[in-house]
Parts: C-alpha cells; sequence; structure tokens
C-alpha cells in the first residue's frame, strides 16, 4: 500500500476501535490499527497521511495509561482524537482534563459555534451526537478553540487548525452520531489530504502482484475449507502463482451435510485448481476423544491441522522441491478475537491461535487485514459466484465448536442433519428476500430497524444437555437443539435476525420429526456483544 494514502487508527483499548477501521475504509482509505504503545517507534521510520487516536477505558491521571510522547503532536501529522483520545490529547499539551459529577451516555445534542471549522464543514450546527464517557476536557491547550458543545460538556469538540490537531469527546464512528461519517471524510479528505482512491479492485490487484513478488516460482499449500475466506484466498493466489497453488482440503469429520463432495466440485471442476481431498476424520475424532474445553478443541484442530499439511506436502512434492507457503484465509475479525494490541482474547482461531511453534511452513495470509464484508468484495472482483461469495461463515474447526463437551460421531450426526434442514428453510427465506428487495441486506449493527433482514450466519448448536419430552404415547429424554442466526455485515457485531413465527414454527417440527434423539428447540436471541457468534 501507499504509505503516503495511509491513515493509522491508534488503539486505546475502546470498544468501538475496529469500527473506526472500517468507517475509514468505507470511506476509500487504507488504514491500519496500531496499538498506541508501538505508535511512536513506527513513527519514527513512517510518515502516515494522519492519525485517528481511539477512545478507550482509561483516564488520563491513572497510573500506566496509555500516554504518547508530546512531540507525536508536534511533527504535522494530522490527529483526530476520539474519546479518551481527546482527551490525551488535552492533557499532553497542557489543558485540563476532569471527572464531572454527571456523566454522558447515548444520545446527546450538539450545538456548534458560528465558525466552521474544516472538520464541520457541511454538518449542520444543531444535531445529535453519541456520547460514552466518564472524563472530559474542562480546559482546552494553549492556541486550540472549541468547535461545538453540549448541555454537559463544554467541550464536545475542540481543534487547533494550524497543528492539525482535532479532538471530539463524542462517537463518529457509530450509526447513533448522524453526521459522524462526513466528519470522518472531511478530516480524511480535507485534512489528510487522502484521494478516497483505495478499492477492493485496486487491492486485488496490488495484492496479486505482492504474493508473485513474494512466492512467485515458489510452491504454496493452501489450506482450502470452501469457505468464504479460504476461496478467496484460494482464487487471489492462484492468480498470481497459478499451478504452483496445491490445494489440501481436509475432510475432519467435522464438515456440514455433503459439504465435502461440494468443495471438490466447485474449486477442481470449475476453477481448475490442484486440489486433493484428504480423510482424516478418524484421525481427528480420535484426538478430540475425552476433550470438552473449546479452547482446547481449537488448538488441537489447529495443531493437527498442520501435521496433516506438512504430511501431504511430503507426499505431494517428492523431488525434493517441496512447498515453502501455507495459504490461510485469515481475515481480520479471527487475528482481534486471539488477541493483538490492546483487545483481550475472546477465543483463539485454528489460523491464528493454534499454529505450532515448529511449523515448516511460512504463512501466506493475503486477506489478513479485511473485513469480512471487504473480503466478499474481493470475491465479486475476482468472478467468484455470486453463491459463494455471499454463502454464510463457517468456522475453521467446524462443527467440534458447535458441539458443546465431548465430540462424538452421534452428536456430529445430531447437529448436521439439524443443521441441514435449518439451512434448507433459511435459504428460502433469504432468496424470498433477495427476490423482493432486488439485494442481499444482511445489516450492520445490533438494534434499529430488522424487517425484511436477510440472515448473515445461521446454524444449529449442540449444548450437550438433555430434557424431558412426549413423542406419542412415550417419554423420551433426549437432546435439546440450539438455532443461532444473526444479522451482520463483518462479524465484528451482530444482531439476532427476528425470523417469522411461521418460519421458526416449521424449522423446529422439522427439526424434531425429522432427526433422531431431539424433543425440543431453543432460539438464541443474544446480540453480539455481549454475547459471540458461536456459542463453543
Amino acid at each position: 500500500m501507499d504509505k503516503r494514502e495511509t491513515v493509522w487508527v491508534i488503539d486505546f483499548g475502546g470498544q468501538y476501535n475496529q469500527l473506526i477501521a472500517r468507517r475509514v475504509r468505507e470511506a476509500k482509505v487504507y488504514c491500519e490499527v496500531v496499538p498506541w504503545f508501538r505508535c511512536e517507534e513506527r513513527a519514527g521510520d513512517e510518515t502516515p497521511a494522519g492519525m485517528i487516536f481511539t477512545g478507550g477505558p482509561a483516564s488520563v491521571y491513572e497510573e500506566g495509561a496509555p500516554t504518547l510522547p508530546r512531540a507525536l503532536f508536534e511533527r504535522g501529522i494530522p490527529i483526530l482524537g476520539i474519546c479518551y483520545g481527546a482527551q490525551l490529547m488535552v492533557h499532553t499539551l497542557g489543558g485540563k482534563v476532569v471527572s464531572p459529577d454527571y456523566k454522558e451516555y447515548g444520545r446527546v445534542k450538539l450545538s456548534r459555534g458560528s465558525g466552521d471549522g474544516p472538520i464541520f464543514k457541511d454538518i449542520p450546527t444543531e444535531t445529535v451526537c453519541w456520547m460514552s464517557h466518564t472524563d472530559y476536557a474542562e480546559t482546552v491547550p494553549s492556541g486550540f478553540r472549541v468547535t461545538s458543545v453540549t448541555e454537559n460538556c463544554p467541550a464536545a469538540s475542540f481543534e487547533n487548525a494550524e497543528m492539525k490537531l482535532y479532538g471530539v469527546q463524542f462517537h463518529p464512528e457509530v450509526h447513533h452520531t448522524p453526521f459522524g461519517q462526513k466528519l470522518l471524510e472531511n478530516f480524511l479528505y480535507g485534512i489528510c489530504g487522502c484521494a478516497g482512491d483505495w478499492t477492493m479492485a485496486n487491492f486485488a490487484k496490488v495484492k496479486i502482484e505482492e504474493i508473485q513478488r513474494l512466492a512467485g516460482g515458489k510452491r504454496v499449500l493452501c489450506a482450502l475449507s470452501g469457505g468464504v475466506d479460504s476461496s478467496v484466498a484460494a482464487v487471489l493466489t492462484h492468480r498470481a502463482v497459478g499451478d504452483n497453488l496445491t490445494c489440501i482440503f481436509v475432510d475432519h469429520g467435522l464438515l456440514r451435510k455433503d459439504e465435502g463432495d461440494n468443495v471438490m466440485r466447485v474449486y477442481g471442476e470449475q476453477f481448475h485448481m490442484n486440489i486433493k481431498r484428504v480423510d482424516a476424520a478418524d484421525r481427528f475424532l480420535g484426538k478430540l476423544a475425552g476433550v470438552d474445553d473449546p479452547e482446547q478443541k481449537r488448538k488441537i484442530i489447529g495443531g493437527e491441522f498442520i501435521r496433516v499439511f506438512e504430511e501431504e506436502a511430503r507426499k505431494l512434492f517428492d523431488d525434493g522441491g517441496g512447498a515453502e507457503y501455507l495459504l490461510q484465509g485469515t481475515i481480520y475479525p479471527d487475528v482481534v478475537e486471539s488477541g493483538s494490541g490492546e483487545s483481550a482474547v475472546i477465543k483463539s482461531h485454528h489460523n491464528v491461535g493454534g499454529l505450532p511453534a515448529d511449523m515448516k511452513l511460512s504463512l501466506l495470509e493475503p486477506l489478513r487485514l479485511l473485513f469480512k464484508d471487504e473480503v466478499r468484495r474481493v470475491g465479486e472482483e475476482l468472478g467468484i459466484a455470486p453463491e459463494l461469495v455471499w454463502r454464510q461463515p463457517f468456522p475453521g474447526p467446524g462443527l467440534a465448536i458447535r458441539c458443546l463437551g465431548e465430540v462424538t460421531p452421534e452428536k456430529l450426526h445430531i447437529i448436521r442433519e439439524s443443521d441441514a434442514i435449518l439451512r434448507e428453510e433459511i435459504d428460502a427465506y433469504n432468496e424470498s428476500l433477495f427476490v423482493k428487495t432486488g439485494r442481499r441486506n444482511y445489516g450492520a449493527e445490533p438494534g434499529g430497524d430488522a424487517a425484511e433482514r436477510a440472515v448473515w450466519q445461521y446454524f444449529t448448536v449442540l449444548p450437550n444437555i438433555r430434557s424431558v419430552g412426549v413423542m406419542g404415547d412415550f417419554r423420551t429424554y433426549d437432546h435439546a437443539i440450539g438455532i443461532r442466526a444473526v444479522t451482520s455485515v463483518d462479524g465484528m457485531t451482530s444482531d439476532w435476525a427476528r425470523l417469522p413465527y411461521d418460519i421458526l414454527e416449521k424449522i423446529s417440527n422439522r427439526i424434531v420429526n425429522e432427526v433422531d434423539g431431539v424433543n425440543r428447540i431453543m432460539y438464541d436471541i443474544t446480540s453480539k456483544p455481549p454475547g459471540t457468534i458461536e456459542w463453543e
């Protein structure tokens, strides 16, 4: 990427940090998320087009609170501070941050003065914004001016245009701040001077060239699962290295119904890739026997994947050349949830947290910095069929993490059959919405109007509990099935899908009647956050 067109999102540990990055990219400006403690070091070697300081849970006066040197603010790099980032700017440059008795949370009326600064270009003087803070700037530093206030915040925004420093106490990145995207674009275009020409078409072109330079003439193994991420990664890399790409499809016995046969048909016959199917179901189930901890399951599956790849590489490349790279469909939410910068580890992903230390292959992860919606757009640019690009996500560890407790063939059969019924019914529901509206609207944020919103991800879960039921004249003591159906765009946030009652009724009746060993159906109505999409 052209570093002159790169904006850094400096991560101070706030809840909306990844959302800020998404908003920047929606403005067609490339950005990278940089932990605050690496900012000074990177700034010594690089000069980004601008920096956005995120919010965070700390107070600037706390011992050990994130901080940056005054010199960084004086380099002439445009900086937009948001919430904690704005407070840090004030504190570092000589202003005063306080913790008032009155806190502001939620939607708040915002009023601006008569002088329009560049950050508020074409934004109404009276509007609303989204606040979420305990501290605020009581006095701005010398050379700054206050540009907006709320009833309880004396410096809702401020600026020093000469130094190209701007601060906002509110959160422009959330949809609840209606002018937020415009404010960010004013900063990116008008202040940082970005052109706004970073598109998925450009990304694909640059990434293919990058892979050619890195792995051209070398052999690459692909961990092909058939999901959106690994498929886009495989097609992208195939364009760069051609037949030097060999896809190994590990059938670990944890796939959905008929998925293995579909993967072979699509990628072998349609895309003409070198692909080998490895039947390793017994091997994986043997390793998982007696294991019920979800993190341990992920690490076992991730480690076994690598072992299989290394073994197959030796079998495939017996001419002494061997493979040098392992291609994976790692995307940005995988990295974030596995722990990055200030973020807590939510769960280890098999392609992030489960790799053995002694792995012999170098990793090739061309999609590592993309969100799911960006991956889909790259897939469209590459000409991948819509039914593949828009298929729902499926975790690398497969049904093992949807089977709570120990994984057994009986439990996998129940999940596989119930999931097939669920997918059949929701696929039909989604298609009816697409025919009606002509668009695939999966929804972007929790809350808001959920009517006629297509379902983004949907699956059944076996929560490892049994309950009493009655079938015919007999008492049963069988498994309960959980249904998870959500609307989302990138997997970072999601809301539960408001499926019509008649659809839920049909799904419930079919599963109970067609899948042996099930007598109860539950529907998960939890958003993310506080929950995750997968149950584990």
